[in-house]
Formats: C-alpha cells, structure tokens, sequence
C-alpha cells in the first residue's frame, strides 16, 4: 500500500513537470536576442519606406503630380523598395526566431503564428517587388507611347493605390502572427506581463483598424495611422531593447490565483 501510494506521488511530481515550467535553454536565450536585435534592425527602414519616402513623393488624388514627383525623384523611390525589403527579409529571420523561443510554450500556436507570419511576409513581398512596375509604367519606353501620358499616369497611380491596398492585407495577417507571440509571451513570462498584454492590445488594434479599412475605405480619413500604429511601433521598439538588453527572464512560480 505504501508503496502504491509511493509510486502515485511520483507519477503526480512528474506530470507537473510541463513545458511551462521548463528551464530556459541557451538556443532560446540566443534566440530571443536575435528577436530583439531584428525588431530594431526593420524599424528605421520602414518608417523611411512608409512614411518618408511615400509622403515625400504620393500626391494623394492627383495622378500626374505623383508621376513626376516619382520621375523626378526616381533613386529615392527605389530606395524606399529597397527598404521595404530589407524589412521583409528581416522579418523573416524574426518570425523563426520567435517560433524558436515560443516553440515549447504551445507549440500548435507558435507553428500557426509562424504560418501567418510567413504568409504576411509573402505577401507584402510580393507588393513591393510589383512596386518597380511604376517605374516602367513612367519610363517613356516606346513600347508605352500607345497609352498615352494621361494613362500612364493612371496606371503608375493605379499600382501605387494597390501598394497601399494589399498592404492592409499583409498588416491582417501581422496582426493575427503578433498577437499569437504575444500570446505566447504572456504565457511563457519570459518578460513581463504588463508588456505582453500591451503587445495584445496593440497587435490586435493593427489588425483590426487593417481589416476595418478593407471593408470601409473611407475609414483612413477616421483613423490615421498614428491611432493604430503608434501602440505596435512602440511595442516592438520596447521589446527590441528589452531582449537586448535584459533578455528572457526566468519564470517564477505564479501567485496564488494568478492564471496561466
């Protein structure tokens, strides 16, 4: 009988061994600082993509501006796809390094947010690759004469819409992949809590405001991006030098009550 009982004690201590409560290995160490050193890499380059290089050069509503604007200032429009897709190529090596230290927190979550992140980068590849159509839509080749300088224009200005329009798309599918990790980071507390759930909160007002404005275009006059953006840019900047920094944190045991 003792020893009965013995052996369901043992079996008891075993089954409370989870992958929660595993040690922190060094690949997942290294990992995490690979994560943080990436989310600081892609940032100045999309802001410079994004938001310089498109308000400098996008005259919103006037094809023909935006034509010579782009003409005239045609380097400073390839460096904005170039950085578009260092920023992509960086994200990359981010979203495995997440699943990397996520992985053994749940790792049926951390594969779906690894697949929609990989997608998201697809995607947005893809858009910034079709970003140099504009330049050859504008490159007066003889072969484009037929259609004309007004509908050229219109096509440059055409492709230039739809940069913004499957942009949203990528940023749908960023917000799914950014809230799983946070997910994942809230249950793990490898960092603190308060920053995971600031995470959630800012990856799913991303993805929302994204899938909103496909449904309801007007609603970029309503929501600008420093309404949706700011909280996940912060976010990521946060995490960036915390990981760097401070790194991953070991779990302590949770308080009375407090849920996983």
């Amino acid at each position: 009988m003792v020893r009965a009982n013995s052996g369901a004690a043992d079996r008891e201590n075993l089954n409370m061994t989870t992958e929660e409560n595993r040690p922190i290995d060094d690949a997942q160490r290294k990992a995490a600082k690979v994560v943080g050193l990436a989310y600081l890499i892609a940032l100045p380059p999309a802001i410079f993509a994004e938001f310089y290089v498109r308000s400098h050069l996008i005259a919103s509503g006037d094809a023909a501006q935006t034509a010579r604007n782009i003409m005239a200032h045609a380097r400073l429009f390839r460096l904005g796809t170039a950085g578009n897709l260092t920023v992509f190529a960086t994200d990359v090596v981010l979203i495995i390094s997440l699943y990397v230290v996520l992985m053994p927190v749940n790792r049926s979550m951390a594969l779906l947010a690894t697949g929609w992140g990989l997608i998201e980068t697809a995607i947005l590849m893809m858009v910034t690759l079709n970003d140099l159509d504009v330049l050859r839509i504008l490159s007066g080749a003889d072969y484009l004469h037929v259609l004309g300088t007004n509908g050229l224009q219109a096509l440059a200005m055409l492709s230039v819409r739809a940069h913004s329009a499957t942009y949203n798309v990528g940023l749908v599918l960023a917000g799914l992949r950014s809230t799983a990790f946070c997910y994942l980071w809230f249950r793990s507390r490898f960092i603190p809590r308060s920053l995971a759930a600031w995470g959630i909160a800012a990856s799913l007002l991303m993805g929302a405001s994204a899938f909103a404005f496909i449904i309801w275009p007007e609603l970029t006059q309503i929501l600008s991006v420093g309404i949706y953006g700011a909280p996940i840019f912060l976010f990521e900047l946060t995490m960036g030098f915390w990981l760097l920094l401070k790194g991953l944190q070991e779990r302590r045991p949770l308080d009375a009550g407090e849920k996983t």
